[in-house]
């Protein structure tokens, strides 16, 4: 790997072209990527792909009048100080909000190459060359909201962000509810039974501990393997997977620490007002992001929870 100081002009102006060409490939995979459910947003990506193409034609005239038609490979993995970046925009469907923010940071880091190449270079031309691309590169942040402006229109902003949202929830808070629901009410009965049935706190400790950690990691498997997300655009399998696992076991466990308190008494009294919260936050996400009236979900989710929390209550009391 070669520092960036040790680079010559030649092999400067070829790593830009690399970079410009890998910026533009970048915008178009972002652009294809967000084409089926952000229309317009994939409309602005294609026109900054277009910008980045213009640079990397100037630069390659450049380097052609100043060095002949060979331009040498040169890639920015192969130079120390660039940033290596997980290849969000092969994700399907992409994450809107982390597209943006990572497009703006290439810009910026795009911004500083030609800042520093154009502090190394003698010839005028391309100095000259390097400086107009690093203005170009600092007002881009501007073209783009430009080409928002033209694109993005109110309506289809409208409609962007309500896709983004309907997303949000097929992807993320249905599979973390479904978990949470389960991991909340599933272990109420084992929980408060072996509470009950032994008066011992530790002991209904590892009750808990072993029935949410188990239902993490079933409720994880089963919905990873549900379906693959391509036909219903419910996103990676194994990010459901992955929300489902933690919400469930977060909701058993809830109710489970309490019971590392050596008083008996104190810990099933902590253990009852935590059940508590975990059905009122049930309650809330329900009405937050699936718009269940209030109570509709209250009677739901509370009347699941009793009916287990009982079942618990009348085993371990037998």
């Amino acid at each position: 790997m070669r520092s960036f100081d040790s680079l010559t002009e030649r092999e400067i102006l070829a790593l830009a072209i690399s970079l410009e060409e890998e910026d533009e490939r970048v915008y178009a995979d972002v652009a294809d990527g967000l084409r089926e459910n952000y229309p317009a947003t994939a409309d602005v990506f294609e026109g900054m792909r277009q910008e980045e193409s213009g640079h990397r034609r100037r630069l390659i005239e450049k380097f052609q009048e100043q060095f002949g038609n060979h331009i040498p490979l040169i890639r920015k993995h192969d130079v120390r100080g660039f940033i290596t970046r997980k290849p969000i925009w092969l994700l399907r469907p992409l994450p809107l909000d982390l597209v943006r923010s990572q497009a703006a940071a290439l810009e910026v880091e795009t911004r500083r190459f030609y800042e520093r190449a154009a502090a190394r270079t003698t010839d005028p031309g391309v100095r000259q060359l390097l400086n107009d691309l690093a203005q170009e590169e600092r007002t881009h942040k501007d073209k783009a909201e430009e080409l928002g402006r033209d694109k993005l229109t109110p309506d289809a902003r409208h409609s962007e962000d309500e896709t983004n949202r309907r997303l949000f929830v097929l992807q993320i808070v249905q599979p973390g509810l479904a978990g949470l629901m389960d991991g909340s009410v599933s272990t109420l009965a084992p929980v408060f039974a072996a509470a009950l049935a032994t008066h011992k706190s530790w002991d209904a400790f590892l009750v808990g501990m072993a029935a949410s950690v188990g239902a993490g990691i079933s409720m994880g498997f089963a919905e990873a393997l549900s379906d693959d997300g391509s036909l219903t655009g419910r996103g990676h399998p194994w990010l459901r997977g992955l929300v489902c696992g933690l919400m469930t076991t977060l909701g058993g466990i809830g109710h489970t620490l309490p019971f590392l308190i050596d008083n008996f008494t104190v810990a099933m009294t902590a253990a009852v007002a935590v059940v508590a919260v975990e059905l009122g936050t049930i309650t809330w996400i329900r009405r937050r992001y699936m718009d269940t009236p209030v109570l509709s979900a209250a009677v739901q989710v509370g009347l699941g929870g009793a009916l287990v929390f009982l079942t618990g209550i009348l085993i371990g009391s037998s």
